[in-house]
């Protein structure tokens, strides 16, 4: 189980995080780690040190420019937030994510992403908006912010904690593959396509409306068979889309 979840980090901007990222996961026996646009060198003697012997995931970090490659193949995308947001999205607790761990990897193929934003302003909307939850890490409201790898340990600690208490979950039937970020992706540009072709969203006034369609869609979590059902609707919608004017 540990294998199949992976640390995204977004931005970093100091290699002695990412090394020190790298300790805690090693701590708890994960060893996927992605780095997206990171704003340091990754691999420097600064972040092989804090690393304290786990400097092996530095150098073996998957270096990506989008958060998109760094999830393309994940079922279940979680990402750390410590803010509250203007569109309430499904919020966990640290302790609530690890319980679900068992069941959402008992699929061999499935695989989930922890996602951590910058040092200094943590995740996007956007970002936030791609994830199919939140988690939130109950610290002492008059003292909230957390150093990147200390909140990359607590929410390790809960997915090592899940792994040591979980009994195997019964196996997933194939034709019940949650879908992937990448297909979700995909799914919410042809959705957008077609809502535009029939008139329904206007994007120079979107109202929330596609970021309410994603919160909506990444709560149900979708199989991989029903997004293809979805999708075969929307395809036949936009035959009969009235022509648009140029």
């Amino acid at each position: 189980m540990l294998e199949r979840i992976r640390i995204v980090l977004i931005g970093t901007s100091h290699p002695g995080n990412i090394g020190a990222t790298a300790r805690a996961m090693h701590n708890m026996a994960l060893s996927d780690l992605a780095l997206v646009a990171p704003r340091c060198e990754p691999i420097t003697a600064d972040s092989v040190s804090r690393a304290s012997g786990a400097d092996h995931l530095v150098h073996g970090a998957r270096v990506v420019d989008t958060l998109e490659e760094a999830v393309a193949d994940c079922t279940l995308v979680v990402g750390a937030s410590a803010r509250s947001r203007t569109l309430p999205w499904p919020m966990l607790s640290p302790r609530e994510l690890g319980d679900r761990l068992p069941q959402e990897l008992a699929d061999a193929d499935a695989r989930v992403a922890l996602v951590f934003g910058r040092e200094d302003s943590g995740l996007t909307n956007a970002e936030l908006q791609r994830c199919h939850a939140h988690v939130h890490i109950p610290t002492n409201p008059d003292f909230s912010s957390l150093n990147l790898a200390a909140a990359v340990q607590v929410l390790a600690y809960e997915c090592r904690q899940a792994w040591l208490a979980g009994e195997p979950a019964a196996p997933v039937e194939p034709d019940q593959a949650l879908a992937t970020h990448a297909e979700l992706e995909h799914y919410f540009a042809h959705l957008e396509r077609t809502l535009v072709a029939i008139g329904f969203h206007d994007p120079a006034t979107p109202r929330q409306l596609m970021a309410r369609l994603r919160r909506f869609t990444l709560r149900a979590r979708p199989e991989r068979m029903e997004l293809n059902i979805l999708r075969g609707i929307l395809s036949d919608t936009e035959k009969l889309a009235p022509p648009r004017d140029e």
